[in-house]
Formats: structure tokens, C-alpha cells, sequence
């Protein structure tokens, strides 16, 4: 019997974005950080936020920073 071979199920992946260039992300921007946090207060996913795995680690460490100073939620 043949293996079939086809396309995954689930969400198609969003492509990084191109205008990304690395900015830099400071954790006292809370405008900036709040856009990448969820109700619950969690991170949203790379996913989601269509950012590429370097900026999306100095994103995750800007928010942990930031909720060490308690300027952002912690999650429950």
C-alpha cells in the first residue's frame, strides 16, 4: 500500500515579516508589549504575532523583564 503524502492539516504558518529588521524592543514600551500580550496576560504566540524567532525571544524577554517591575500583568 502506497504512503499518501499531502498537506498538513491545521493553520496554514504566517511568514515573518519582512519589515522586521530587528527592532529594538524596550520593556518600559507597554503600548508595544501589550499588543503582543493576551487577555489572560499570556504571550501570544510567533504565530500570531508574525515576528521572526530573534525578535520574538527579545520580545519574550522584554515582557518577563517588565513583569518583574510589575508593569504588565503576570499570568495566573
Amino acid at each position: 500500500m502506497a504512503i499518501r503524502r499531502g498537506m498538513k492539516r491545521g493553520l496554514p504558518r504566517m511568514k515573518p515579516t519582512k519589515s522586521c529588521r530587528h527592532p529594538e524592543i524596550d520593556y518600559k514600551d507597554l503600548e508595544y508589549l501589550r499588543k503582543h500580550i493576551s487577555a489572560q496576560g499570556q504571550i501570544v504566540s510567533r504565530r500570531k504575532t508574525a515576528l521572526c524567532s530573534r525578535c520574538q525571544r527579545n520580545l519574550k524577554r522584554a515582557i518577563k523583564r517588565a513583569r518583574y517591575l510589575a508593569l504588565v500583568p503576570h499570568v495566573g
